[in-house]
């Protein structure tokens, strides 16, 4: 008979979410999950069979987590140039207790060229936000406050890159007046 699970799976999930963020799939080592999860080594490995499940899990969840408000905002009231700009605003005052960068933008950077499952859940995700943010850009087209001549998912591309970029320079070191001036002139652009 197997025994009960004495743990919280999803905290050991938001746990190793955090320490894949801070450090990277390859970096970050079975004994640092045990360590920011407070779990044992065959603990993780009967409750997440494996490094890459917990992984593929953690990342999961920081989609679930990180997009949910996003399309909460995109889909809710107001004109499309102030969701944008609260979009952008978000990464310039990202929480300091946050890991710096993008679990994304960095498992794209690390996984996606040799991982065809972790790309596939990147692709899928990356549609997912080019699609709501598209969406907003049309609506904000036919309410007259998008420029009839800009294309709606062009302008989702370049968000979605603005922001990649954004959290690629924060992770570089940017300081916070540097990341209100990107997003100042992308908002600019559009």
């Amino acid at each position: 008979m197997a025994r009960p699970r004495l743990f919280d799976e999803d905290r050991a999930v938001d746990a190793a979410m955090r320490a894949f963020w801070r450090t990277g799939y390859e970096a970050t080592s079975t004994e640092d999950l045990c360590a920011a999860t407070g779990l044992g080594r065959s603990s993780i490995y009967n409750a997440f069979t494996s490094k890459r499940d917990l992984f593929q899990r953690a990342l999961r969840r920081y989609m679930t987590a990180k997009n949910a408000p996003t399309f909460d905002l995109l889909d809710g009231p107001g004109d499309v140039s102030t969701k944008i700009r609260t979009l952008l605003w978000q990464v310039v005052d990202s929480p300091d207790d946050d890991p710096l960068g993008c679990l994304v933008v960095n498992s794209t950077i690390e996984l996606a060229p040799r991982d065809p499952e972790v790309a596939a859940t990147l692709r899928a995700d990356h549609e997912r936000r080019l699609d709501a943010l598209t969406a907003a850009f049309d609506s904000g087209r036919h309410a007259g406050d998008v420029a009839p001549d800009k294309d709606p998912r062009t302008m989702a591309h370049f968000v979605i890159a603005t922001i990649g970029g954004m959290r690629v320079a924060a992770r570089g070191g940017a300081d916070r007046e540097t990341l209100a001036a990107i997003a100042t002139t992308a908002l600019g652009a559009l």
